[in-house]
């Protein structure tokens, strides 16, 4: 191999380094430090407890997608920015 070719691949490994370890520092968020039940944007068997209006106790019961009584915990300051969300309670992060 030539010496121009072992050259342009450790310089293609270096730079894939670089950018998988700048990837990995962007993609890991911060753990919340409190959760909102946000409700109306669950999918059909993806709540997280018991519907608002009462009409069930369970988790994964909610019969359509985006009901406004059926809600998922999310990270504090989330639901307002999914399109449906409404905030219905916040709890501290455990």
């Amino acid at each position: 191999m030539s010496e121009a070719r072992i050259n342009a691949a450790v310089v293609g490994i270096l730079a894939a380094g670089t950018l998988l370890g700048a990837g990995q520092a962007v993609a890991v968020p911060e753990t919340p430090t409190a959760w909102e039940k946000c409700a109306g944007i669950a999918k059909a068997g993806m709540n997280d407890c018991g519907a608002l209006d009462k009409s069930h106790s369970c988790a994964g019961q909610a019969p359509t997608d985006s009901d406004p009584n059926e809600w998922v915990y999310v990270p504090e300051g989330t639901c307002t920015k999914i399109v449906g969300g409404k905030v219905a309670a916040t709890k501290p992060a455990e």
